[in-house]
């Protein structure tokens, strides 16, 4: 039974590089994204695509609202 762990994928090169690190070192990986503003929602497309691309047993996006 593989170790879980709880990534916090932005789409960014850094989240998506700890989350390869983290499925080589053979944990289970559970993603979660937030959604705060119209100017993020590129940067989290990428983050959906990567959460697709890669093993990841769940990708959670959550809602916040900053403004």
């Amino acid at each position: 039974m593989k170790t879980k762990a709880v990534v916090l994928l932005s789409g960014g090169l850094d989240s998506a590089t700890a989350a390869a690190q983290a499925i080589a070192d053979s944990y289970e990986l559970i993603a979660l994204s937030f959604r705060y503003s119209q100017r993020h929602e590129r940067e989290l497309q990428a983050a959906l695509q990567i959460a697709q691309a890669f093993p990841i047993q769940e990708h959670q996006v959550m809602e916040s609202n900053l403004s």
